[in-house]
């Protein structure tokens, strides 16, 4: 994939990575799962303001977190 725009990466949780990529329009909020040494975008989000991106990204980052065991 090519990108005009600057990656940066939020987080990184296992095989996933939570990246945004910025251009003149916005930010692009994307989640890539990295496997056997390729990276395929598993979510795509387009949005005109990064206050909410980072927000979308932070409440991602809850969902894409291991849980602990149930009685652990």
């Amino acid at each position: 994939m090519t990108t005009t725009g600057e990656d940066r990466e939020l987080w990184r949780i296992g095989p996933f990575t939570c990246v945004m990529v910025t251009c003149c329009a916005g930010a692009e909020l994307q989640i890539r799962k990295e496997s056997e040494g390729d990276s395929d975008v598993v979510l795509r989000e387009l949005y005109p303001m990064k206050s909410d991106l980072y927000e979308r990204a932070r409440d991602l980052e809850v969902e894409y977190r291991p849980r602990p065991a149930p009685g652990a």
